[in-house]
């Protein structure tokens, strides 16, 4: 975890951690794809495609956790704000390999590959939103 990006307002910076990125999904899809090479090569190419894909969302991607907010920062450029308040549920799956981040709006439903360090993630999921946990 980081706490200083140029890229968040410097009134909130002090209390924002940035995630680093986790190449880990993304790697276990490209090697995947090597072996599926010679059983299912259609299957292999979609495989490594998207291995790929997730290499670069993980290079581009940042979650910033604030005192208020969940922000996404996308190439730098804030993408998206998630206040908490609107927070009614989250979880990872799985707990051996987590692979999925999941959490709860009061209007929506959001799925995210884990691209960022899950124990960073969870430790500011508990700081941040423990109480919409319970």
């Amino acid at each position: 975890m980081t706490t200083s990006n140029p890229f968040i307002d410097p009134k909130v910076a002090s209390q924002a951690t940035e995630l680093n990125p986790s190449y880990a999904i993304p790697v276990v899809l490209v090697l995947a794809s090597i072996p599926l090479i010679w059983v299912q090569p259609i299957a292999a190419g979609i495989v490594s495609i998207l291995g790929l894909f997730l290499v670069y969302q993980a290079a581009t991607i940042r979650l910033v956790f604030t005192a208020t907010d969940l922000e996404v920062y996308r190439s730098q450029q804030k993408f998206r704000t998630f206040p908490y308040h609107e927070w009614q549920d989250w979880k990872v799956f799985w707990f051996g390999f987590p692979v999925l981040f999941y959490f709860k709006e009061v209007k929506s439903i959001h799925f995210l590959p884990i691209l960022f360090d899950v124990n960073g993630l969870r430790t500011c999921l508990e700081k941040y939103i423990s109480l919409k946990k319970d």
